[in-house]
């Protein structure tokens, strides 16, 4: 069985035409179907014709929005940017991630034109980070530009978990290596206890 398609809004979906029509979840703009809901893709014969249709759940209809905090997890890092995956919106885990992309310029406020991307993130580091937009139809763009966005999670070539040591700065606890991150400023309002 293929796995759900999920549409997140202003997703492009298909033409429509005489075979495809929009139904519940999207509208159509300039000659083509849209989604407007965050949700999983149906489609439905109905006299002939193709009806498509974004349906939601309660579990899937939380998606990241403008100017949330969201947790994401570094998948690629090149010259110009990091790809992402959204993990987790604010305090609620996600179900299925979204991609992100952080852009040099967006690393930090100020000496925008310093940064090295290598120095401020690898593969597999966990981070905060703001939507500062819908970038594209598959990707959000992410900004770490303030001191409680950045690295929260990084794992030394070891194999230990990193602690940091300075905002740029993390080191290994078993090498003693030091690494350069963007380390986040973690507020207490984003720490939860297995307690609680």
């Amino acid at each position: 069985m293929a796995a759900p398609i999920i549409c997140i809004p202003g997703q492009r979906i298909c033409r429509s035409d005489e075979g495809h029509i929009g139904g519940h979840g999207t509208y159509e703009r300039n000659g083509f179907i849209f989604s407007s809901l965050a949700g999983q893709l149906n489609t439905d014969s109905r006299d002939g014709k193709k009806v498509i249709e974004v349906r939601t759940s309660a579990d899937n209809s939380i998606v990241p929005s403008v100017d949330s905090v969201v947790t994401a997890r570094v998948t690629g890092v090149n010259p110009r940017f990091c790809k992402c995956l959204i993990i987790a919106v604010e305090r609620t885990t996600l179900r299925e991630p979204f991609r992100g992309i952080l852009r040099k310029e967006d690393v930090r406020a100020t000496e925008k034109d310093k940064v090295e991307l290598y120095k401020c993130f690898r593969p597999g580091d966990v981070i905060i980070s703001r939507v500062l937009s819908l970038g594209d139809a598959y990707s959000y763009l992410l900004s770490t530009a303030e001191n409680e966005l950045g690295v929260v999670v990084a794992t030394s070539e070891a194999g230990a978990p990193m602690v940091p040591i300075s905002w740029c700065e993390m080191q290994c606890p078993k090498t003693f290596a030091k690494e350069y991150r963007k380390v986040a400023k973690v507020q207490p309002k984003f720490i939860t206890s297995d307690d609680t």
